[in-house]
């Protein structure tokens, strides 16, 4: 039955029942809410720092925020209210790259120049108002001319620096400081905890931990900083790198400049990048560049979640929202 506005009376309408919906963005897109959406929950992650090059920190993890009731976000933050939305609008999504990997081989005469690894990019979720997150710190080279990188969690620092780079409020930690001339690195901050110093000669910083979600159902960690790097100094120390934060953080890596002392083996290199659509900082490089160079970080990520549930239909409908209802499925008439 039409009514005198040519709408369209619907007559004891039931509820309409929307179901859950989880929607993941491993690149950037739009995501265009189901019609009777008001409001969002989110994990928005930026993309990780990437790793100095020759003893150099970890990178730092990328920017995290979250909206999940009884999770955290980053930076030891409580979750964020939900974002209100309008049902079936689009919503452009940007998914932040990984930071690059240190570029350079230095150390020789004439050898392309040794420089830090690059900060990892924003990931944001564009409604109303706008969810952005910051990209990781990069890593540090053994060079201390480079100040330190900050970013969503702080880069660590190389061989010859000291503090490491500061994190963004409510997304990340800091990178570790470290122990100048130890031929050691620290590691890059991570979403629930601060990068590691150096704790005792010879042992590079470990990357700081991420946080934990059960955004998509079972609990996925994410925005783990990168490991530090090293290398053997002589046979009077052997260097540990720097484990990899939980949640994608790259391991740093280390390079052996001579034999491994009283017939021991050399240690094996080891550094590697931050773990794609994570956030992840990519790990420190060892006194071989070439061999065990820094790495990469991880991209970032944007998970949505629309809650199920009930919603009462409108009495009367105009022949657009008529349309749009019958063409999703969401029309019901009794």
């Amino acid at each position: 039955m039409a009514n005198s506005n040519g709408g369209i009376v619907g007559v004891d309408n039931p509820p309409v029942e929307q179901p859950e919906i989880i929607t993941t963005f491993n690149a950037s897109g739009t995501l265009t809410t189901a019609p009777y959406t008001t409001e969002l929950q989110y994990v928005v992650v930026a993309g990780g720092g990437g790793g100095g090059g020759q003893m150099g920190g970890g990178g730092g993890a990328g920017g995290y925020r979250s909206s999940v009731p009884g999770e955290n976000s980053g930076g030891g933050a409580s979750a964020e209210p939900t974002t209100p939305v309008s049902g079936g609008s689009p919503y452009p999504v940007t998914v932040g790259a990984g930071g690059a990997a240190s570029p350079g081989t230095g150390g020789d005469p004439g050898a392309a120049a040794l420089l830090p690894g690059g900060q990892g990019t924003a990931s944001t979720l564009g409604t109303p108002s706008p969810i952005s997150t910051v990209g990781g710190g990069a890593g540090m080279v053994q060079e201390i001319s480079f100040p330190v990188s900050t970013g969503g969690s702080g880069g660590g620092n190389g061989r010859f620096g000291s503090s490491g780079g500061s994190g963004t409020s409510n997304q990340g930690f800091a990178g570790g400081p470290n122990t100048p001339d130890d031929n050691t690195a620290s590691g890059g901050g991570g979403a629930a905890a601060a990068g590691s110093a150096p704790p005792g000669t010879g042992i590079s910083g470990a990357g700081g931990a991420g946080v934990a979600s059960s955004i998509t159902g079972s609990p996925v960690t994410r925005a783990g900083g990168g490991g530090g790097g090293g290398r053997r100094d002589g046979t009077q120390q052997i260097v540990t790198m720097g484990d990899g934060g939980a949640g994608g953080g790259g391991h740093g890596g280390v390079w052996p400049t001579t034999p491994g002392p009283l017939g021991l083996p050399a240690p094996v290199a080891r550094s590697t990048a931050g773990t794609a659509n994570t956030g992840g900082g990519g790990g420190g490089g060892a006194a071989n560049p070439i061999q065990a160079p820094g790495r990469t970080g991880g991209s970032g990520v944007v998970i949505v979640k629309e809650a199920a549930g009930p919603y009462l239909a409108s009495g009367v409908w105009d022949m657009n929202a008529l349309y749009d209802n019958v063409k999703a499925g969401t029309w019901t008439n009794a």
